[in-house]
């Protein structure tokens, strides 16, 4: 039970129109009471505008709109209070400054908002991290996943799992308790369906391509290549801006240089790397070492090639071709200036990967200097970026803590599932409810929540 009343600026940071300071706990009436200079509080959630002022000095610190929400019907699950203040940094200042001496008031620490709702039972776990996205996201399916799980259509997935475990676990427990009672052939065999068709669902559920996850932090692009094909310039056009530096010389790229774009409203990290091949040059070699590890973990890989060049390509560039791969044909506008896009350069590319398997890619002539030829590779780009994460159906994992203890709880019931002595069945079936209610909260998460709140932002 929390017994401190805490308070934070809200809103962003920074000159505004409008600042919200919220506070929640035990004394944010009386508080409410004391700035307002009354002794009964507003009806609850209605607002009301009028003067706060300084209890101790009656300073009339703004005119604002004040709101009361009494507990339990509140964000929190505790009686809470807004304050609608101007959004100036002074007013802000000093209404923060007036209550941090206010008694029983304290800041609250980031994600405290969010952690007294869990904690009172207003969301589960999953809920409070859609709130975390849900600030976070950049892009238009970003902000609808953020929605769906913080409005917890992930927490009631799990949650159904875990009831449909839960009484399974309770018939093979009363069968342990109660042998008189037993079925022929013992409870195990009985239950061993419904066992099985949470065990496929969790496993249907885990084989998403890891696309909820993908979403949250973006789908990766590296542009690879050889030295001078192209990638800087070609990196700059797509971001529309001087994001690397492009020279004629050899090698200027040394480090990976990352820039966020939104494709159809999907976010991307667009990769420039290193030009892939062997130097004695230190740090050089250790570029193209980490742009070779970045493209094997790449969703996607634009390889690109010199005009001059192919259809060689570079041998480096060349290992690393798999099914999730564009060839790129630069420098394509021509020596002449006129600018004509070369007719010798094919839509598909035929050969074969590192691993031996047969492969068929697209090829795009393109200029990254003229921009000639990026149209179209944008549009291929937002085709790719939404088959790999458009995601229809139930709302997808989006994270590893999820994913960890879901395989957790597969492993639980695949083991489970192979043996008919009911104690064994039982212990298995409670340790995969276990490990799905470390993601809902529904278990003693103690360790988890420092983690998972701690990356809010003060005042949520």
């Amino acid at each position: 039970m929390n017994t401190d009343t805490i308070f934070a600026l809200s809103s962003g940071a920074g000159r505004a129109g409008v600042a919200v300071i919220r506070l929640s706990g035990p004394m944010a009436g009386a508080t409410l009471c004391a700035l307002l200079g009354r002794d009964t509080l507003p009806k609850a959630r209605h607002a009301v505008y009028a003067p706060i002022r300084d209890p101790k000095t009656d300073e009339r610190l703004d005119d604002a709109v004040a709101i009361y929400f009494a507990g339990p019907a509140s964000f929190t699950g505790e009686d809470v209070v807004e304050l609608h203040v101007h959004g100036g940094r002074a007013v802000i200042d000093g209404v923060l400054e007036c209550l941090a001496v206010q008694p029983g008031l304290r800041i609250a620490e980031p994600g405290e908002y969010t952690r007294r709702a869990f904690e009172n039972g207003k969301m589960d776990l999953t809920a409070a991290e859609g709130i975390a996205d849900l600030i976070d996201c950049e892009t238009a399916a970003q902000r609808r996943q953020a929605v769906r799980q913080m409005a917890g259509e992930l927490g009631a997935l799990y949650e159904d799992w875990r009831a449909r475990l839960m009484k399974a676990l309770a018939y093979i427990e009363a069968d342990i308790d109660f042998p008189d009672e037993d079925l022929p052939g013992g409870i195990v065999p009985v239950v061993r369906g419904d066992l099985a068709s949470v065990y496929a669902e969790i496993g249907k559920h885990l084989a998403d391509n890891r696309r909820g996850e993908r979403l949250r932090e973006g789908f990766q692009i590296v542009i690879l290549g050889a030295p001078n094909a192209g990638k800087s310039s070609l990196l700059n056009r797509l971001a529309q801006r001087d994001a690397a530096i492009v020279s004629e010389i050899a090698g200027t790229t040394r480090d990976m240089i990352e820039v966020h774009l939104d494709l159809g409203g999907f976010p991307v990290t667009m990769v420039d790397t290193a030009g892939l091949r062997e130097s004695r040059d230190v740090i050089e070699s250790e570029g193209v070492r980490r742009a070779t590890a970045r493209a094997e973990d790449a969703d996607l890989r634009l390889v690109v090639v010199d005009r001059n060049d192919w259809p060689d390509i570079d041998a480096e560039a060349a290992r690393l071709i798999d099914g999730n791969t564009i060839l790129l044909v630069n420098k394509v506008d021509g020596a002449d200036g006129t600018g004509s896009l070369c007719d010798d350069v094919p839509t598909l590319w035929s050969g074969t990967s590192a691993a031996g398997m047969a492969l068929e890619l697209p090829v795009l002539p393109i200029s990254a200097m003229t921009g000639q030829g990026v149209e179209s590779l944008l549009q291929l780009l937002e085709t790719r970026v939404k088959e790999g994460l458009d995601f229809a159906g139930p709302v997808p994992l989006t994270r590893l803590r999820h994913r960890k203890a879901l395989e957790g709880a597969s492993d639980h019931l695949d083991r489970g599932l192979q043996t008919d002595i009911a104690e064994l069945a039982a212990e298995d079936v409670r340790l995969a409810v276990r490990e799905i209610g470390k993601i809902t909260g529904r278990v003693d998460v103690e360790d988890l929540l420092d983690i998972i709140f701690g990356d809010f932002c003060i005042g949520k």
